[in-house]
């Protein structure tokens, strides 16, 4: 049975890409959170690669447990329930962790809570900040980007997202095309300091159009059309063409985000919350150029703009540890049938974002 006479101790497990990780979550407090990379597994293939990041984690996540239980000067016994990532994201991945977490539970007796991946990062700013509900979230990662209305850990409205490629896919993509390394976000980040962001005249795409929803990939497309014209021209890419590359192309995410954030904004104020906030977290939230400008939009509009520290933008455990002690304090446990999902919108009721298939939504 769970304390009932402080906060919760929670033992979080987050497989859902490339980074295996494991975590103890007290309350708001992190006493430990393990996170095993798998960057040089698939530095060589410009991308993850599943079958390879499957492997890895079920080799890693629990060598990341015991070093997370141990980081926190505790044994399994002393933890109230067990969460883990149960989707959306790749299935060999997700279900490694599953299974993991479900031995655990099973061998120990702790209650057993599914996360959805989504969550975690959309109830980070509750556990760095203490954020009150609802806020409004910029969820933008390496495989999403979707703004929410956060109004509860099983409560979420989407008011639009990318309908092609997230951002992160897009840096990582422009990277390679680029031949920066992995991952992309940091590579063009860097670059683009020594560039000029108005050499080039990329597009921004669906500005035109109203509404919250996004599109990278024409963004995407562009660079590459560029980057054919001066190696043809030039027979090659200067140092200085590559960084003004960048620069433009980081420069037309940020414009985008901007003017979607804008626009995310007004609808959630017409709400007229109590202390309205915005938050962003995700990989991609790490870019501190795209941070900056979201940081002034926020200030010109006396809205609160909570970022979490960058440890805590990318995939982690502590997230997934923090959002299972919400659902477990408002009443979920899950059993041995719990499933690992590839795909799990956060807002069930919202029209698909990129279609759906057999599996269901995909976003």
């Amino acid at each position: 049975m769970a304390r009932m006479d402080g906060p919760l101790t929670v033992l979080g497990l987050e497989s859902s890409c490339d980074d295996t990780a494991a975590a103890v979550v007290r309350g708001r407090d992190v006493l430990s959170s393990v996170v095993w990379g798998q960057t040089e597994l698939h530095s060589a293939f410009g991308g993850v690669v599943p079958e390879i990041a499957a492997r890895a984690h079920a080799e890693k996540i629990d060598i990341c447990v015991a070093e997370a239980l141990a980081q926190a000067g505790l044994t399994l016994a002393q933890v109230d329930a067990i969460a883990v990532t149960a989707g959306p994201g790749l299935i060999g991945g997700v279900l490694s962790g599953v299974m993991c977490a479900k031995g655990l539970a099973a061998g120990s007796g702790k209650p057993l809570v599914g996360v959805n991946h989504l969550a975690g990062h959309a109830l980070t700013p509750r556990l760095t900040d203490g954020l009150a509900y609802p806020y409004l979230m910029l969820l933008v990662s390496g495989g999403h980007c979707q703004f929410l209305i956060v109004r509860g850990p099983q409560d979420f409205t989407r008011l639009g997202g990318t309908i092609d490629d997230a951002p992160g896919e897009a840096f990582d993509k422009t990277a390679r095309l680029l031949g920066l390394p992995q991952p992309g976000g940091p590579s063009v980040e860097a670059e683009a300091r020594a560039g000029d962001p108005a050499r080039f005249a990329f597009p921004r795409p669906l500005l035109d159009r109203p509404g919250c929803d996004m599109s990278f990939s024409g963004l995407k497309t562009a660079l590459l059309r560029q980057r054919d014209a001066l190696v043809a021209a030039q027979g090659g890419l200067h140092g200085q063409d590559r960084a003004d590359l960048c620069a433009g192309f980081q420069a037309a995410v940020c414009d985008v985000l901007a003017e979607k954030t804008a626009r995310a904004l007004a609808v959630y104020l017409d709400e007229a919350p109590n202390a309205p906030a915005f938050a962003i977290a995700g990989g991609v939230a790490a870019n501190g150029a795209i941070r900056a400008a979201l940081t002034d939009l926020c200030a010109a509009r006396r809205v609160d703009f909570v970022a979490p520290p960058l440890r805590l933008c990318t995939d982690n455990a502590a997230m997934i540890a923090y959002a299972g002690a919400e659902l477990y304090a408002a009443g979920q446990r899950d059993g041995m049938d719990m499933t690992a999902r590839p795909r799990w919108p956060l807002d069930s009721g919202a029209a698909p974002l990129l279609g759906s298939g057999k599996k269901g939504a995909k976003a």
